[in-house]
């Protein structure tokens, strides 16, 4: 099978289809054309621009320009999680809390799993940046979930976990509720992606390397491995920032500390009892 390529004709004809939509919401009064075609329009130029860097960088084939590559990633993740919250941690150490547990979760899975791949070497741009790019997107979008969904729950349910500290419970044990519910809200994502994988939709990349020619048997078992590690990356990741976030909302006396938490607009911290 040769390669599936998508030329100026098939982007033009997708492109007016995202207009045909902004038209017929702009008819219905939805108020959702103004944001269907400010979103195509940062999807075109922001993919165009990554196409060309990757371009660069895959020519040069330079670890110092992957590494450099990965840190803007990094960085843009880091600062997506934190603009994702309603309620920050105070101080820079909480604002760059989720971005830093998110860029942990997804080294600690892709730099091994490199290792069992054929790419030589090991850090090729054209395996490592699509990788880390993946499973960046998928963990920071399952950290952003947890960690706001956290700290909104701890104060949405604050009398009733001081009432637990007080009975003499533990932070462990007074949170222990409110952690299960959020991990649960953080890996669901990536729970049913799997869940339906195959069955109900056929995932990206296997859909893609279809499209590109690789034979369906391979196309699966690549999306099987990235599926995993996925998953391993997101589970890690959900499960180390709810546990430093209880740790930040709690000292050592075993007391809510609400102080430490602040609104997203920069207001006052709240105040414990």
């Amino acid at each position: 099978m040769n390669p599936t390529s998508v030329g100026t004709q098939g982007l033009a004809f997708a492109a007016a289809l995202v207009v045909a939509d902004a038209l017929l919401s702009a008819a219905l009064g939805l108020g959702i054309g103004r944001a269907l075609l400010i979103g195509a329009a940062r999807c075109v130029v922001q993919l165009l621009l990554v196409g060309l860097v990757l371009a660069v960088a895959f020519g040069s084939a330079s670890p110092w320009l992957v590494a450099g590559l990965l840190a803007v990633m990094f960085l843009a993740a880091t600062r997506e999680i934190d603009a994702r919250q309603r309620r920050r941690l105070a101080g820079l150490g909480g604002r760059t809390l989720g971005g830093m547990v998110a860029v942990l979760a997804t080294l600690v899975t892709v730099l091994p799993a490199l290792a069992t791949l054929d790419a030589a070497p090991w850090w090729a741009p054209q395996v490592v940046i699509p990788l880390a790019g993946i499973a960046l997107g998928t963990v920071m979008n399952g950290v952003g979930i947890a960690l706001d969904g956290f700290t909104t729950l701890v104060v949405r349910e604050r009398a009733a976990i001081e009432a637990r500290l007080a009975l003499g419970a533990s932070r462990a044990e007074a949170l222990r509720d409110a952690r299960r519910e959020v991990m649960r809200s953080g890996v669901t994502h990536i729970v049913n992606q799997m869940a339906a994988a195959g069955l109900i939709t056929l995932p990206g990349m296997m859909s893609g390397q279809i499209l590109a020619g690789q034979p369906p048997v391979e196309a699966a078992k690549a999306q099987i491995f990235v599926l995993l590690l996925l998953a391993a990356a997101t589970g890690l990741g959900v499960m180390g920032v709810v546990a430093l976030a209880a740790r930040r909302l709690t000292d050592s006396r075993d007391r809510l500390r609400l102080d430490r938490l602040v609104t997203s607009k920069g207001s006052a911290p709240a105040r414990s009892r």
